[in-house]
């Protein structure tokens, strides 16, 4: 691996291996502010840019993003999940460790998805923080914001929107919050993720979809 190969896995969690661009999705995917320097996160306004280098300039044959996040910001994350399904380069995920929140919308953005077995993809509502008011108008936003990230999965995924608004508000799984906690098989099951395996699994579908 080059030095500069080094600095980019170091600074964006990205590397390219064998004509195969590979992008790390982990930690907290940071939005218009930032977050506290001792987290990890995935800064949006570095993988935007990246990716568009890549669509654009990139000799790469296809894409592997390797995917292990709690979620973060909304309009953020549907921004980068909009990105990736609008790459013209074959592209697969690989779930591993977590898929949560607003990173299930970026988990199913590509081509095929693959989760390993003993990880989790989480669906819950939409959380606002700083002050909120207690208007019809706020209930309306809220509803308008899941709707664009129930509508995104449905359209990626096996996954039927009524289906993924009942897991979200589900009550019965978490003892303090709303939402519905699937692992491994049970994301492929109810269709979000298309396939449960491994590494050499996705690495075999993106040469695949590649045509090698």
């Amino acid at each position: 691996m080059s030095g500069e190969e080094k600095n980019e896995v170091k600074e964006f969690g990205a590397v390219e291996s064998g004509g195969i661009e590979i992008i790390s999705i982990i930690g907290e995917i940071e939005g218009h502010d930032n977050l506290g320097k001792d987290g990890k996160t995935t800064k949006y306004e570095h993988m935007l840019p990246m990716l568009a280098g890549i669509e654009r300039e990139s000799k790469a044959d296809g894409i592997l993003f390797l995917v292990n996040t709690i979620g973060g910001d909304v309009s953020c994350g549907l921004a980068l999940a909009e990105m990736i399904a609008g790459l013209s380069k074959p592209t697969v995920s690989l779930v591993l460790g977590d898929s949560h929140s607003i990173g299930v919308p970026v988990a199913v953005a590509t081509d095929y998805s693959f989760i390993v077995p003993s990880a989790t993809v989480v669906i819950h509502p939409v959380r606002m923080s700083g002050t909120i008011l207690g208007a019809s108008q706020t209930y309306k936003q809220f509803k308008s914001i899941q709707d664009r990230i129930i509508g995104f999965i449905a359209a990626h995924s096996r996954c039927p929107e009524n289906e993924l608004e009942n897991m979200m508000m589900e009550t019965h799984m978490m003892a303090k919050d709303l939402g519905t906690i699937l692992v491994g098989q049970e994301a492929v099951d109810c269709g979000i993720i298309d396939e449960v395996g491994d590494i050499r699994k996705a690495f075999g579908k993106l040469n695949e979809l590649i045509g090698k």
